[in-house]
């Protein structure tokens, strides 16, 4: 689930503008903001293993830090997913406009969001098998691209004879930071982007039917993940082709292999980068709606959130989300040209301020086990506690980074009247449950059994 939301449109979209942003030096910041993630990621399964509960850090937040952050955490994760869905649908509207040029963006956008829509009001199984298939086509042509890549790489398949491909090519305009550290920086905004969603992995615990064995298996595959889906990927497609002449008006993949006269393979890519956006999207909303239907059981959301359709789906919270994404239809018919970068980065800040709240919650949990005596967690975070700071001060870093660049300043600005309007709703709306801290149960030393 979580490889749906986190391998999509960061990776086979925004990364061509994080190449602009950096050029080759944008591997370096792959694999710094993924070390960061995947400390969120372990703070996030210690606490899942521990408490596994559908809301996830929300929850959690609201029963370490307090109401008032379990409240700010779950709506921001919402808010969260229905900008990153935003713009994931945007990436669907121009990945067709690849096939179909003459056809408004908008149309595209309109039927799949309906399509996307009716899938997440089926049983949590037919969602589930979706996913997988879905994940499965473009992990798997991932992987044959990278392996499509070395080949050219080492025989030049499809280069004309003057071509150079490798290191010389990776480094040929510029070297390895061609625009410099600040270069670098700038990249962050889109790198973090691409991250947002892994966290999906902690809202699936509530209903895996064995979290202890799931969530530690998923979230230790994080690394080898940032490594080969965007590191190996985007290295090679550096080797193949000069990063300054990668362009922003659609898929650098696509665009790349038909730039090296291989139509058949730009057709089939865009096939698979709009198989990514679709399954994307589709995590999108289910990440949302559970969140939001967690928020409800605390009484942070309207009761009707927490209605249960006869499939076992939390059906008002999927309108909710197909309203919102009706808001990027018209968004993409006013100002498609510069909608994608202005939406990846307000969802960055809204990633990134989860982020800081899962890593804040943990801290608070691993405080009250030394303090209460309570059992030693079965998936401890490692590097305790000094990981866990880092990547605290990490994350806030990328805060400031986006006030600093201009081009994400508006992002910065609309965070804060987020988490202002959070505060102002708090104080106004919420009564009574709402106002306590979340009762979860310690299931450390709980042993599952698998029902089949």
């Amino acid at each position: 689930m979580a490889l749906g939301s986190a391998i999509g449109t960061g990776l086979f979209y925004g990364s061509a503008s994080a190449i602009q942003a950096a050029g080759p030096a944008v591997l370096l910041a792959y694999m710094i903001g993924g070390a960061a993630v995947f400390m969120v990621m372990r703070a996030l399964g210690e606490m899942a293993v521990r408490h596994p509960v559908s809301g996830s850090f929300g929850q959690y937040a609201s029963k370490y830090l307090g109401p008032f952050a379990g409240f700010i955490t779950g709506w921001t994760f919402a808010f969260e997913m229905a900008i990153v869905a935003i713009a994931d649908v945007t990436a669907f509207g121009i990945y067709m406009g690849f096939w179909f040029p003459d056809v408004p963006r908008w149309i595209w956008i309109l039927a799949i969001i309906f399509i996307i829509a009716a899938l997440n009001t089926m049983k949590v199984r037919v969602f589930g098998e979706t996913e997988f298939w879905l994940s499965l086509i473009k992990v798997s042509a991932i992987i044959a691209m990278i392996a499509g890549g070395v080949l050219i790489v080492v025989f030049g398949f499809g280069l004309p004879a003057e071509a150079n491909p490798g290191i010389a090519t990776l480094l040929g305009a510029g070297g390895f930071f061609p625009n410099g550290f600040w270069g670098l920086l700038a990249s962050f905004s889109i790198v973090m982007f691409a991250f947002g969603g892994i966290e999906t992995i902690g809202i699936t615990a509530g209903e895996a039917e064995n979290p202890k064995s799931v969530v530690p298996k998923a979230i230790n595959t994080v690394p080898v993940r940032i490594l080969l889906f965007y590191v190996c990927t985007l290295g090679i497609l550096m080797m193949i082709y000069p990063w300054n002449e990668i362009g922003t008006e659609g898929s650098p993949f696509v665009q790349i292999f038909d730039n090296l006269g291989i139509p058949a393979a730009a057709h089939i890519l865009n096939a698979v980068v709009i198989t990514a956006a679709i399954s994307a999207i589709n995590s999108d909303i289910f990440g949302a709606g559970r969140m939001m239907f967690g928020l409800a059981q605390q009484g942070h959301a309207p009761a009707s959130f927490g209605k249960i359709s006869r499939n076992g789906v939390p059906w008002m919270t999927v309108l909710v989300m197909g309203a919102v994404l009706l808001v990027g239809v018209w968004l993409n018919a006013v100002m498609p040209e510069s909608l994608f970068l202005l939406i990846a980065s307000i969802a960055t800040f809204a990633t990134v301020w989860v982020w800081l709240m899962i890593l804040l919650s943990h801290i608070a949990m691993k405080r009250s086990i030394a303090r209460e005596n309570l059992p030693a967690s079965e998936f401890p975070s490692p590097l305790w506690p000094v990981g866990s700071y880092l990547a605290l001060a990490f994350m806030g870093f990328v805060i400031v980074l986006l006030g600093i660049m201009p081009g994400t300043r508006v992002a910065l600005l609309v965070g804060v009247v987020w988490i202002g309007f959070l505060f102002i709703a708090y104080k106004v709306w919420v009564r009574g449950k709402g106002h306590e801290r979340a009762e979860l149960e310690d299931e450390t030393g709980r042993d599952y059994v698998s029902i089949d």
